[in-house]
């Protein structure tokens, strides 16, 4: 079983995977914003889910899993790649359909919003705030209460259709755990992965 510091570090690497770039150039909280349509709560759902970062990050977290046969069910081999990667796709689905769907009785936005003109401590209690609250469609940000019942319910329904060594409730707790930290760096890479861009990429 891997250890808490070393599952930790690939959260914090597979989730600085970045989602593609939203279509709505304004953000919360200015006269711009206009609530998330149904034809963008589906499309953040897909991006989110079967988008090319989210399946690499898949590929890669079952080529470990089966490099290191863990959960040692599946067994090290093409078959318990396979069954790593589906069942890690599976939660993944779950948990954004969840989020995307409860969110539309309240009007929550699961997108993050890049911030602009502040400071580095300030973008990074961005990073923090928007892990845990979510735009409603006057543009302010409240607790994100759909990703609040997403992450752990959908972790915890999985044990349904996991391995036994991993369907319990102590899995599903740290599984939930590592949802939000994942959350967190995905909003962190989006906020300053295109700054970082512009100093690799700069050209005089």
């Amino acid at each position: 079983m891997l250890s808490f510091s070393y599952k930790l570090a690939l959260i914090v690497v597979f989730g600085l995977l970045p989602l593609a770039a939203e279509t709505n150039p304004a953000t919360p909280d200015s006269p711009g914003y206009t609530a998330m349509t149904a034809q963008q709560r589906l499309e953040w759902f897909s991006r989110s889910t079967a988008g090319p970062q989210s399946l690499t990050s898949g590929l890669f977290t079952a080529a470990l899993g089966t490099g290191l046969n863990t959960p040692r069910e599946y067994g090290p081999h093409w078959d318990g790649f396979g069954q790593r990667n589906g069942i890690r796709f599976s939660g993944i689905a779950t948990s954004n359909a969840m989020e995307a769907g409860l969110g539309t009785f309240w009007g929550e936005d699961p997108r993050y919003y890049p911030t602009k003109g502040l400071s580095v401590k300030q973008r990074i209690g961005n990073v923090v705030k928007t892990t845990f609250t979510a735009p409603r469609p006057n543009g302010h940000y409240a607790p994100a209460y759909a990703r609040f019942i997403a992450i752990p319910g959908s972790n915890f329904l999985s044990n349904t259709w996991r391995a036994d060594s991993e369907a319990d409730a102590q899995h599903a707790a740290m599984r939930t755990l590592y949802g939000f930290l994942g959350h967190m760096g995905s909003n962190a890479f989006q906020e300053f992965w295109p700054d970082v861009q512009k100093h690799i990429f700069h050209r005089k």
